[in-house]
Parts: C-alpha cells; structure tokens; sequence
C-alpha cells in the first residue's frame, strides 16, 4: 500500500538522519518502533516501504529488515503484495509479556534488596526525579522513557541484562497499552509512588516488601483494561 498515513509521515520522519556509521536496519528498527509503542503510529496505520525508504534516506532492503523484525513482535502486519500495517494491540500477547516480566522482576528486586547497592539507590532515585519532571511536563515519552531506565537499572545491577532485551522484545502489546493508560488522571504519579516504595524498600533490604510493591506496580495497566477498551476499542484486537 503506498498512500501514507498521516501519523506514520510525522513518526518515520527522523528527527536526525541515520548514523551511517552503523547498520541501517536497527536504526529503522528501533525509530519504527519507538514510534508504534508512543502510538504516533497507531494500529491500523499503513507503513509504504518506498515512502519509508525516502524518508530515512536508504535503500528498500533496511526497510524490508525492520519490518520483518517487527512483524515477528508482532507489531505490524503483512499481507504480501497488499500492504503492510501496525496491528491492533493484542491482549493475549501483552498478559503474556507481563507474566514474563513479573517473574523475572519479582526475583531481581528480592537479589537486589539482599545485596544492599548504596550506588543503586541514588540511579534509582535519580530515574525518579526525571519521572516527576517529565510527569509535571505532561511529556509522555520523556516520561515512558525514564520508566524504562528505571528498570533497566534493576535488570544492569542484577547482572542480567540480555533479560531486560528479552522482556523489551515481547513487551510491545503490553507498553502500548501503558502508553493508552498513561494519560489517565493520577497514572504517572501512581507509578512514580510505587517506584519509590519499591526503592525504599530495596534501600532497606527488604526482600518481602520490595516484591508486594513490585506486583502492585506491573498490575497497574492490565487491571485497568476494561476502562481502555472502553476508551479505545479501535486499537485493540477483538
């Protein structure tokens, strides 16, 4: 399909041209999907990969890379010789992302708060800060952003971050329907509350406390999941 979505010119227009000293094909990657997880690109937003090949400056073969890569998370959807488009938010898929991610995290922060990291405490405390500015702004991605630091700080200080790669890699359904829920009124504050209970409870050593504050705090958005198919039924899958 070659018309162009309004949203997707906006968000596959980069705001500085690719780095050519490294390979294009990540580069397109992780624009495209950064701007499908902010839903500049929405579901159901056709992507024309002459157009995109345009946009960023390369041949068609990095763009065909990408969008390979993110139809395998599942992010858009290809029917060959027809078009290719971001897909609706797959409801199966993100329980399934937060199962991961809950399992994963509630042992981190249990390792974490038996280690006693002084040094983990002030990145943790200065993700923070930057969350309640970006909150304040009312900047979402900025916001999105510095949440995710936050718990790229906890996989990093447990020593294993190809487990943070993996749980980005699956999270895709799931974070767009943070970034649906985010705006909601009291959200991002809630998740700067809970991210300093769980900072103080890792500051502390408080293994039992940190993993109670941990699974309050990646509920937050499936909990709410009637409300945002309520407010945005097109987004998501059926």
């Amino acid at each position: 399909m070659e018309a162009a979505h309004p949203t997707q010119r906006a968000a596959a227009r980069p705001g500085a041209r690719l780095d050519r000293a490294r390979q294009a094909a990540p580069q397109v990657f992780e624009r495209l999907r950064n701007a499908i997880i902010a839903l500049e690109l929405p579901p159901g937003a056709p992507l024309s990969r002459a157009e995109l090949a345009a946009q960023f400056g390369v041949s068609s073969t990095p763009v065909r890379d990408a969008l390979m890569r993110l139809e395998e998370e599942g992010l858009v959807d290809v029917f060959p010789q027809h078009a290719t488009v971001v897909s609706r938010i797959d409801i199966g898929r993100a329980q399934q992302a937060h199962f991961l991610r809950q399992a994963l995290e509630l042992e981190i922060v249990r390792l974490l708060a038996e280690q006693h990291d002084d040094a983990l405490v002030i990145r943790l405390d200065h993700a923070i800060a930057l969350q309640q500015q970006f909150a304040k702004a009312g900047d979402f991605e900025a916001f999105m952003a510095a949440d995710n630091d936050f718990h790229t700080q906890l996989y990093t200080a447990a020593g294993k971050e190809d487990l943070w790669a993996l749980v980005r890699s699956r999270s895709g359904h799931i974070d767009r329907l943070r970034r649906l829920h985010l705006p909601s009124p009291g959200k991002a504050q809630n998740i700067v509350r809970h991210h300093k209970l769980i900072t103080r409870a890792i500051e502390a050593g408080d293994a039992d406390a940190v993993q109670q504050h941990l699974r309050i705090h990646l509920s937050g958005t499936l909990s709410e999941l009637d409300k945002i198919r309520s407010n945005h039924p097109e987004y998501l899958a059926d």
